[in-house]
């Protein structure tokens, strides 16, 4: 379903920085599954397989999938919640992937996360003040208490709200101002990358066309690098200048939002778009409706080849037996398909 409020699309020209801010190469985390009074590693669950892709300074790299594809796991490989099994994770050019847990804290000052669930999210015993105002308070940014109180109404004007709202407890607010607070404390201390962690999902349609044009308004006046995880393809081409497509730990295409959704290459990424709602009936009507059999494979023991292949309509022996590369089609536009 659309949002209720109009929103704002990314323009098709999009003037973003030629300096690359984040570069992720051949990504891996695999959590080890345990039998036995001794805890016998067993298995793997490959959450994320070989995933490579960049993020200019000033851009919005939308990161969408079914849910369990891996994208969540992704950004906090990206953000160091997890250590990766493998691959680099370069931030501002230095590779943070395994760096130890006492050099990644000064590090969060940079780098944020906007979360799902603005209800979990968020302390219930602390007042909307000091929860934004925290991370002033862990990375020293205010020498006094006057600068505190000064920086946390600039924040709160920022997202929207009130800053005679501080004193408040989280239960005081609808679900669209507490999703304000938490964009608030993400912005408190400064950082020049924030993880969206499918930040409208959890609210209601009236108001996430509100939150989406709040991040938009935020990145353009404070030059802020996005990376959007969602999986609701319809909201993540109004907020993105590039979209990366997984499935099952792979990411299979990217390309920019226009190119993704006027022309698909990938089989997948026709089935997703196939099941956004068109509001013109008469559309609608006409375009080709694709279903995709059977069910997502385990990642704990994934096919053979192209992840894909047994549900793709476009399968011939070849993909059972190929691990297709991510490679490029047309310029800025890299698929992960042997027949495209």
């Amino acid at each position: 379903m659309p949002p209720a409020m109009p929103i704002s699309p990314k323009s098709e020209v999009c003037f973003l920085s030629d300096t690359t801010l984040l570069d992720v190469k051949h990504l891996k985390m695999y959590f080890p599954v345990t039998r036995g009074l001794l805890r016998k590693t067993v298995a793997h669950v490959k959450a994320v397989d070989d995933v490579s892709f960049s993020i200019r300074k000033g851009e919005t790299l939308g990161l969408v999938g079914e849910s369990g594809c891996g994208k969540t796991t992704v950004a906090r490989c990206i953000l160091r919640l997890y250590r990766p099994t493998e691959g680099e994770v370069i931030f501002e050019n230095r590779d943070i992937a395994s760096w130890p847990k006492d050099r990644i804290r000064p590090l969060r000052q940079k780098m944020q996360l906007i979360f799902q669930d603005p209800y979990s999210s968020l302390d219930p015993r602390q007042s909307a003040g000091d929860i934004v105002g925290e991370p002033l308070t862990i990375h020293r940014l205010v020498r006094n208490n006057g600068e505190y109180r000064q920086r946390l109404a600039e924040l709160f004007r920022m997202v929207g709200l009130d800053p005679a709202m501080q004193d408040r407890v989280p239960h005081e607010f609808s679900g669209g101002q507490r999703q304000r607070i938490g964009i608030a404390r993400a912005l408190a201390s400064n950082p020049s990358f924030i993880v969206c962690d499918e930040p409208i999902s959890a609210l209601d349609v009236s108001i996430q066309a509100q939150v989406i044009n709040l991040l938009q308004e935020l990145q353009e006046s404070l030059g802020l690098t996005y990376l959007f995880v969602a999986h609701d393809l319809s909201v993540v081409c109004h907020i993105s200048d590039r979209v990366a497509v997984m499935y099952l730990g792979h990411i299979v295409e990217i390309t920019d939002w226009k190119t993704l959704y006027e022309n698909p290459l990938h089989p997948y990424t026709k089935a997703l778009l196939s099941a956004v709602p068109i509001p013109d009936p008469t559309v609608e009507e006409k375009r080709e409706r694709i279903i995709l059999t059977g069910d997502v494979p385990s990642p704990m023991n994934p096919p053979a080849g192209c992840t894909f292949h047994p549900r793709c309509p476009m399968a011939i022996p070849e993909c059972s037996q190929t691990i297709p590369a991510l490679r490029e089609i047309g310029e800025n536009h890299q698929v992960s398909c042997i027949r495209v």
